[in-house]
């Protein structure tokens, strides 16, 4: 088994002891991502949809330097910190996966890191 880990200046830089993605076996697997903004490191202004929207711009930049893409997401875990952000959250996520919709699980936590509001992380086919 090889096993590769991604980085790209395209997304925050990992805020602890982990890669930002692991390309292995022909698949992708991302950290989690929160609204963090990779020139500066902070967490965007604005609400759910903001903070989804910059989520899954984060997440484009990871699958593209492994190789990937969005329209190769084959799962996503969607944390999210209030359950009465899902539609929301749903509507900035259904504009970035258009008709090739992914396997997906959606929970609430009690916290996420840096006060966000959202957290994803995906499993894409490279």
């Amino acid at each position: 088994m090889q096993r590769e880990a991604i980085r790209t200046e395209g997304a925050p830089k990992a805020i602890g002891p982990y890669e930002q993605a692991i390309r292995v076996n022909g698949f992708v697997f991302t950290a989690g991502q929160i609204a963090l903004d990779p020139k500066t490191g902070n967490l965007v202004e604005g609400g759910i949809g903001e903070q989804t929207r910059r989520v899954m711009e984060n997440l484009r930049a990871v699958l593209e330097a492994a190789g990937a893409s969005l329209e190769s997401v084959v799962k996503t875990t969607v944390f999210l910190q209030n359950m009465s952000d899902f539609a929301a959250m749903n509507e900035v996520y259904a504009e970035y996966f258009g008709n090739s919709k992914p396997a997906r699980a959606t929970v609430a936590v009690a916290e996420l890191p840096r006060g966000a509001l959202v957290e994803i992380e995906v499993c894409a086919a490279v």
